[in-house]
């Protein structure tokens, strides 16, 4: 599996807890201290996060970071 497909896949995993969990990119940017914009780019996979940016951003979701990164992306039709 190469890189671009990782990161779209993790910022996928993002976007779908995020949003079962009710919360806006907005919300989400406020809480961790970023911006709305670092948010979607995180999950439309442009950016390469650091292992300190998923510890925040799993905090500002409430959970785990080994949970965020244990979840399943829903199959592709």
């Amino acid at each position: 599996m190469n890189k671009e497909v990782l990161l779209k896949d993790l910022g996928e995993k993002i976007r779908i807890v995020r949003k079962d969990k009710g919360i806006t990119q907005v919300q989400l940017a406020h809480s961790i201290g970023k911006d709305q914009q670092s948010i979607q780019r995180l999950e439309t996979g442009n950016i390469n996060p650091s292992y300190i940016y998923l510890q925040e951003i799993a905090e500002g979701l409430n959970m785990s970071l080994l949970d965020l990164l244990s979840q399943e992306l829903p199959a592709k039709a």
